[in-house]
């Protein structure tokens, strides 16, 4: 959801990202250096390495903040939790957060201000992809026996939304009868997942764990994403992917998936039938 913004700000000079590991593989089709952030001190020591440059961060939390702060970098982003004397810069919320306003906008409206121009929130995300991946994504599918015409279904969820499971317990009965109806299935689960989708998705034939660039691709390559409230489902609408995304007990309106071909079902008040 920072893809607009980070465009913007690519737009306006030399960009480096810091942040999860995968960040590297997820944009390995820009000329974007990623600095991997392990934990607190590991990211610390890999800040300090880092030239020294303006910074900005996407996270709201006081942690990051003090990581930044403490590697030397000058640093703008929101004024949230209470940790405006460790930025530089300390930029007031917009105003429409306490509103509707996507996380899209918040980010874009942060890479706004940062830089002092206007933006204009895109329809899509428009997430590039190196020849590489779509070739890795292209190879997985053929050794797995899937043809060129497919669906994806993405039912893992991490973690809970206050207290309630994140994953729509629909998906093993969606799969067969898309199977039923002649579809091929697929599932792809990332990083230590596959046991459980396996599980969620018996039907389907469960591809091997790949990087998240080769997801993407075969993402991009299906004729329907269906996924959960997760990031599956925001890599979906980042390749615009046509996509079905379930809700049941988190709430869409600032985190849904972004973009015209994502389809919303269920809500923050129950799962769909």
């Amino acid at each position: 959801m920072c893809l607009p913004a980070l465009h913007l700000l690519a737009a306006h000079g030399p960009l480096q990202l810091a942040g999860k590991g995968w960040a590297r593989s997820l944009f390995s089709a820009y000329d974007w250096p990623v600095i991997p952030l392990g934990g607190f001190w590991a990211g610390w020591r890999a800040l300090r390495a880092a030239a020294p440059a303006p910074a900005l961060l996407f996270t709201n939390s006081l942690g990051s903040a003090l990581q930044v702060r403490l590697a030397g970098l000058a640093a703008s982003g929101y004024a949230t939790e209470a940790r405006a004397a460790l930025l530089a810069r300390a930029l007031p919320l917009p105003a429409a957060w306490a509103g509707t306003l996507h996380t899209v906008e918040y980010y874009l409206a942060l890479a706004a201000a940062h830089l002092g121009v206007q933006a204009e929130v895109p329809a899509r995300l428009s997430l590039r992809l190196p020849a590489q991946a779509l070739e890795r994504a292209h190879a997985t599918r053929v050794a797995a026996g899937a043809g060129a015409h497919y669906v994806v279904l993405c039912p893992a969820a991490v973690g809970r939304h206050r207290g309630q499971v994140k994953a729509w317990s629909g998906f093993g009965a969606l799969a067969r009868d898309l199977k039923a109806r002649g579809h091929t299935v697929l599932a792809c689960p990332g990083p230590g997942e596959t046991a459980a989708v396996r599980a969620a998705t018996p039907a389907a034939i469960v591809l091997p764990e790949v990087d998240v660039a080769t997801f993407a691709a075969l993402l991009q390559g299906s004729r329907l994403v269906v996924a959960n409230d997760s990031g599956a489902g925001h890599v979906a609408a980042a390749v615009d992917a046509p996509l079905v995304s379930v809700f049941g007990v988190t709430d869409p309106t600032k985190t849904r998936p972004w973009g015209p071909r994502a389809r919303l079902v269920g809500s923050a008040q129950g799962w769909p039938s």
